[in-house]
């Protein structure tokens, strides 16, 4: 799924640095979890419309976060129940690599993601430069993808591999600008605000590995 939220900003931080950090990585974390359970538990689903009515819920289950920010726990909440129908949206495209490539591709793909996730963070905390300077390009390269992607479908110019390479760099730029957010001390964002753009991040950044890998495989 290739959308994103972009959070309201109606408080300032509230915590440290490293506080942020650790409350973002940890609410990530256990959402990428949730989401991991549920891709397993309906692995076995086959694609149809309960997945697209999981992915459409999780969709308008985005816009309820960014309304309730104000009330952080009832945010969390949403965050968590947006995460499972994340996991069963993206159930049978799991499968799906799963069954024709093997398990490993889906592990290779979630590893290179985990370590990616930290590399790009690991560069943000140690440079000084200000990567939020290029969210808003990064944000327009995004709409042209999908719109790319999209007309993709029905005239097939762009190659699917091609299109996931695409969005693993503008995501993994967006990573960078959401771990230079942080740094700056959450950039008038709470939390769990900062969590959304973290996970959607990675996300994204899985399923465009799997394709590419995927790819791969099918040229090999």
């Amino acid at each position: 799924m290739n959308y994103r939220l972009q959070p309201p900003s109606p408080y300032g931080a509230t915590v440290s640095t490293p506080a942020l950090l650790s409350q973002v990585l940890g609410i990530t974390g256990l959402g990428l979890c949730i989401t991991a359970l549920a891709a397993y538990l309906f692995r076995d689903m086959a694609p149809g419309l309960f997945s697209i009515a999981a992915l459409i819920g999780g969709f308008i289950l985005l816009f309820a976060i960014g309304r309730m920010s104000a009330n952080e726990p009832v945010a969390l909440l949403l965050f968590y129940v947006f995460t499972f129908l994340e996991g069963i949206g993206i159930a049978p495209t799991i499968a799906y690599y799963a069954h024709i490539d093997g398990p490993s591709i889906v592990m290779n793909a979630a590893l290179t993601t985990g370590l990616g996730m930290l590399g790009l963070g690991a560069i943000v905390y140690a440079t000084t430069f200000d990567f939020r300077r290029l969210y808003g390009v990064l944000m327009m390269a995004l709409m042209a993808i999908i719109v790319i992607s999209i007309v993709s479908l029905f005239v097939h110019f762009v190659s699917p591999t091609a299109i996931s390479w695409v969005v693993l760099f503008i995501f993994a730029g967006l990573t960078l600008a959401d771990f230079a957010r942080i740094r700056a001390g959450g950039s008038g964002s709470s939390a769990v605000m900062l969590a959304v753009s973290i996970y959607l991040d990675a996300i994204n950044i899985f399923l465009a590995l799997l394709q590419i890998f995927g790819g791969r495989r099918s040229n090999d």
